[in-house]
Parts: structure tokens; C-alpha cells; sequence
């Protein structure tokens, strides 16, 4: 599971999010357990070499609990390359071993091809699932709303289009952008330049030359409003609630997957079911980038490096097969198209039954 670092971090939230972790790696056909960490601390507005010194006092404390057989953490929430990169580098200085200790490695000590994708393109291939078997449609055409401009948000853009559909939205905590017509490649390469690159703000998009006509900023506001097939809630936990669900399903949506790790309060998603929202929850939708994760372990552990091609072939199978088993158990406990109810209950009989066959350890 990932580390995030965030000033919103505690014990409790971390527990809470190590427990689903275990379920939603319990899905992705992988060998792996699940965990949570991470720190109060905000790298936001921090030099590099801020930066670069808190990671190594965090990995000083961190290195004896974590190993490529024991315990391998990822990125979330504020922890991408940047910050992997350096605790890696201080996991080697004082253990003097190279494994696959941590993913989201870069390419040049270890990393994974589509690593960085994983969980954006993770969740366009469940909803593209989802779509198919229920509404026996593929994705092109679809307007999909994206909140959130990180990882997760720039990647769930990319494929949907390449596969068609039409996103709309980038937010980040101070607004949102909304491209009536569509985020073209141009205009998505120009959002990741201003988030990865120059780490700015989602407003700069409206200056940066590439904005179409039509491109509107909206400050202080989140994009729900937006009128949409679909929405894929990228940023953080909690952001769509009953309010912003009642606009949502009054504004003709089809099916909300979550990118972010638990998006909808519980009432949003009384508020899908009541009213025939397809709705992916995140130990599903968004459980690409763990599997992907695992992958990565697998070439570490074998020092080979895949490629492209072939990671996201591997990817997109398991998604599938995330799909196939949540609506397999939604069906077999009577609850047709009731994906989260398949989610927890398919990811909880796994666990359950590993634990019950190897001894309740």
C-alpha cells in the first residue's frame, strides 16, 4: 500500500486505509497483503531539499519494518517519483542491499513501465468493463468529469482518449478548468507540464497557451456541477457528497468510478444506488495501481524489465478480472450490478479463507 504524506494524516486514517488496502490487493489475483503509512508532513511549498532530508529521516525509521519479502510500499497522496526516489536511495545507504523495496520506482533503478499510468488507466478499463456488461456500450463519446489534476487525474484522462470519450475537468484545491469539447493531448501534455514540472497551480492552465476558447476557470469550486456520463472522483477521500451526488444524478450521470481512495461519503452512494448509478468503488476502480505494484515486484524479483506493451496488457487483464469477480459475487449474493457489494464481499472470502487455511495467524 502507499505512503502519503499529508497534513490531514493520522493513526486513525492510516489504519482505516490499511484495512481496505488488504481487500482491494485481495482482488487483484496477486500474492500480496496490504498496509498504509505515511506522515503529517506537506512537501507542498518545500524545496527539493527539504524535501530530499525529510524522506531520509522518514526512511531512517522506516528501513527495519520494510523489505522486498516483508513489506513494500508505494506512492499516494503527495509521495510520487520524487519522493520514492530518495527514500530509496536512503533505504540502500543504510541497509547497503539493492531489492525491490519500494514501486513507483523511476525506469533507471528498478521502476515499471506504466507504473505512473497504472491507477488512471486501471479505472477507465473497470468503467470500460462496467459499460460494456451493463449498458452493452463502449466508451467513445462518453463526457466524463475528472476531478483532482495528480497522478491518477492525468492519467484516467490520457486513456480515455485513446479510447474515445471525452474528459472535461481538472481541479485541484483552489478550482477547476472545464473544456467544453474535450482535453485533447496537447492540452493534456500542457496540464502535466504545469503539475509535474513547474508543481503550479490548475488555474495557470487558463494562460498557457494551448486553452481552447470555449475553456472556463472556476475558482473555489469543485466540478460536479458539470453536466456528465460519466465521473471518475481523482483527488482525495470524502469529495463527493450527498449534495454533490443529488447534482450529479440530476445532470444524467451513468457511473461514477473512483480514482481516489474512498471518494463518496456513504451517503453519495446510497445516493448511486437508489438511483442506478453504476458505481466502482475504489478497492476495485482504482486497485490498477497496486496491481501494477505487483508487477513491478515481479520484475525486481527477477531483474527483468517489461514492456510497455506488455505491462499494460497484464493490467488491463486484471481489471477484467477485478470486474468479472465483483460482479460474480454481486450476482451470486443476489445483488446483481451491485459492484461494491461484490467488492467487499469477493475481497473479504479470499482474505477470510487465507486466513481460516493457513491457521487464523
Amino acid at each position: 500500500g502507499g505512503l502519503r504524506f499529508h497534513q490531514t494524516v493520522n493513526l486513525s486514517i492510516l489504519k482505516f486505509l490499511g484495512f481496505e488496502q488488504v481487500f482491494k490487493n485481495s482482488l487483484t489475483t496477486l500474492s500480496m497483503g496490504g498496509g498504509k503509512g505515511g506522515s503529517d508532513f506537506n512537501p507542498k511549498g518545500k524545496s527539493d531539499n527539504e524535501v530530499m532530508r525529510f524522506c531520509q529521516s522518514f526512511m531512517t525509521e522506516l528501513y527495519r519494518h520494510i523489505g522486498a519479502t516483508i513489506d513494500v510500499p508505494a506512492g499516494d497522496i503527495n509521495v510520487g517519483g520524487r519522493e520514492i526516489a530518495y527514500m530509496f536511495g536512503q533505504f540502500k545507504r543504510l541497509t547497503r542491499s539493492f531489492e525491490g523495496v519500494l514501486t513507483g520506482k523511476d525506469m533507471t533503478f528498478g521502476g515499471s513501465n506504466i507504473r505512473p499510468e497504472a491507477t488512471g488507466y486501471g479505472c477507465v478499463y473497470f468503467a470500460e468493463e462496467a459499460m460494456k456488461t451493463f449498458k452493452n456500450r463502449d466508451m467513445t463519446g462518453l463526457k466524463c468529469v475528472v476531478s483532482g489534476s495528480g497522478n491518477v487525474a492525468q492519467y484516467t484522462c490520457e486513456k480515455l482518449i485513446q479510447l474515445g470519450a471525452i474528459p472535461l475537468t481538472f481541479s485541484d484545491s483552489n478550482g477547476y478548468v472545464v473544456e467544453p469539447d474535450g482535453f485533447t493531448h496537447e492540452q493534456l501534455a500542457k496540464v502535466l507540464e504545469i503539475k509535474n514540472v513547474k508543481r503550479g497551480r490548475i488555474r495557470e492552465y487558463m494562460d498557457s497557451g494551448v486553452a481552447s476558447s470555449k475553456a472556463k476557470y472556476f475558482h473555489d469550486k469543485a466540478p460536479w456541477d458539470v453536466p456528465c456520463d460519466l465521473v471518475f472522483p481523482s483527488a482525495t477521500q470524502n469529495e463527493v457528497g450527498k449534495t454533490e451526488a443529488e447534482t450529479l444524478i440530476k445532470n444524467g450521470c451513468l457511473g461514477v468510478f473512483e480514482g481516489a481512495n474512498m471518494p463518496s461519503t456513504s451517503e453519495a452512494i446510497a445516493m448511486y444506488h437508489a438511483n442506478g448509478v453504476i458505481f466502482g468503488p475504489a478497492k476495485a476502480a482504482n486497485a490498477g495501481g497496486v496491481a501494477c505494484s505487483g508487477l513491478e515486484m515481479a520484475q525486481n524479483f527477477s531483474f527483468q524489465r517489461w514492456s510497455r506493451e506488455k505491462v499494460d496488457m497484464e493490467l488491463h487483464n486484471i481489471m477484467k478480472e477485478i470486474f468479472k469477480q465483483c460482479a460474480g459475487a454481486a450476482a451470486e449474493y443476489g445483488m446483481p450490478q451491485n459492484l461494491q457489494a461484490g467488492a467487499n464481499i469477493a475481497g473479504f472470502k479470499k482474505v477470510a479463507n487465507a486466513m481460516i487455511m493457513q491457521g487464523c495467524v
